[in-house]
This record gives structure tokens, C-alpha cells and sequence, in this order.
């Protein structure tokens, strides 16, 4: 009757660690996605040109040994400062840094370590596939709340704690769904204060933050991250806006 009751318990136990990973597609794309990079130049977008510019028809910003950059620095999109929106786009880089999307955030011009820095929300981008290290968790870029929330978790922010609602992805199915030294597609869904990420096609992050600490309406920003020399590139950038 023991080895009976056991066996239950672990059917169910598996039976819930199997529903909590059960995948969450992407909706399709919206009517009305508005195309923010040409493909052809940096028109409406400000940054440093001498680390960003287009090469065969994508973004590519780069630092090198003999090009650092002096703090983390961005290319930031000059077309609005959106607060409720949808930005698709795809992206690709090297393992010896990290990049990121800034979203909802300010552009800082007084006592910054460059022309281009912002802080708020930065949705990770990394070329690792490894647990917590990898690309669409959510970043406090200089708001001293660091990694907000992780690949994988469904979770509320409830004053001064997370609290990890369910779970979206396991490792074995992240190492799977992200693309190595390839394109990878994300979708970033902020509405009030409510934000999930999705990584080629599947819902991977959904983060509702505290009433008193979501951030408002901000730019978008593409990162180069300072220290080792690298390279990121982003195409298909669109958004579409909502009230």
C-alpha cells in the first residue's frame, strides 16, 4: 500500500513539473507593426557611430581592443518613448559579452561615462544557453535592482520580494529552444505593469511588477556592454504602440 501511495506521489509530482513547463506560444503578429530600423542607415537612432552601424542590411555595434567602450553605452531609437507596446526584432552575438534591449528607459546626460547611457528595464541578450546566464531575463540597467526576474519564471514583484508563480521553461528545454552563434527572434510585451518576454516563438519570462516600482513610458535602446571587446547585430526591428 506504501510503495503504491509513493508511486502516486511521484506520478503526480511529474504530472506538475510537466504542467508548469507546458510551452506558451507567441501570439501572431499584430496588424500595424511599425518598421523602426531601414535597413539601410541609423536614421532615427542616436549612438556612437564610430561602435555602430549597418553592415549587410543589420545593426552592428562592436567594441574592440582599440575602441573600448567607456561604460555601457546604447543605441537609442529617437522615434517615441513608449509605455504600453509590443517590439519584435531578432538578434545574434559573440559568448564574450552581453548585450541587451532597453526598454522603458531614461537617457542619462549628466554625470554618465558617455553621450549614450540609459537606465530602466534591459531585456538580456547573451550567447549562452546555460541557466542563469542566458539571453531575455529582465536586468535593472542602473536601478540597483539587478537581475528582476529570470528566464523561466512566472512571478509578481510584492514589495520587497519576488514571488515565483509558476515555471515557464526548464533547462533542457531552454538549451533547445536557443539558437547558438545564430538568429534568435524575441517578442517583448509590456502592458502597465505587466511584461513577458518571448524567445523564438515561445513565452519564456512573465514579470508583473509592484505598482510603486514599475517604470512609466522611456526610450528603446540597443547595449554594448564595457569591458571585453564584442559584437552584437539586431534586425527586423518593429514595434507597435498601444494606449
Amino acid at each position: 500500500m506504501k510503495s503504491l501511495w509513493l508511486s502516486s506521489l511521484f506520478s503526480l509530482s511529474c504530472s506538475m513539473v510537466f504542467a508548469q513547463a507546458t510551452p506558451t506560444p507567441a501570439l501572431p503578429e499584430p496588424e500595424g507593426m511599425e518598421q523602426i530600423f531601414n535597413g539601410e542607415d541609423l536614421k532615427g537612432w542616436n549612438g556612437d557611430s564610430t561602435m555602430w552601424s549597418v553592415v549587410d542590411g543589420v545593426i552592428h555595434g562592436e567594441t574592440t581592443d582599440e575602441n573600448k567602450a567607456k561604460g555601457n553605452t546604447f543605441l537609442i531609437w529617437q522615434g517615441a518613448k513608449p509605455k504600453n507596446f509590443e517590439l519584435r526584432l531578432s538578434f545574434r552575438c559573440t559568448a564574450t559579452n552581453n548585450s541587451g534591449i532597453q526598454y522603458r528607459s531614461k537617457h542619462i546626460t549628466e554625470d554618465a561615462s558617455n553621450a549614450w547611457v540609459v537606465r530602466g528595464y534591459q531585456h538580456e541578450i547573451r550567447n549562452e544557453n546555460k541557466f542563469p546566464n542566458v539571453s531575455s531575463f529582465i536586468y535593472g540597467e542602473g536601478l540597483g535592482r539587478n537581475r528582476i526576474c529570470l528566464v523561466g519564471e512566472k512571478a509578481t514583484q510584492e514589495s520587497d520580494q519576488k514571488k515565483i508563480i509558476d515555471e515557464l521553461i526548464t533547462q533542457d528545454e531552454f538549451t533547445e529552444l536557443m539558437k547558438i552563434d545564430d538568429w534568435n527572434d524575441v517578442v517583448i510585451i509590456a502592458k502597465d505593469n505587466h511584461i513577458q518576454h518571448y524567445l523564438n516563438g515561445r513565452l519564456i519570462l512573465d514579470f508583473t511588477d509592484h505598482p510603486d516600482m514599475v517604470l512609466g513610458e522611456g526610450v528603446i535602446a540597443l547595449q554594448l556592454h564595457a569591458g571585453s571587446p564584442m559584437w552584437a547585430e539586431f534586425k527586423n526591428v518593429r514595434i507597435k504602440q498601444y494606449e
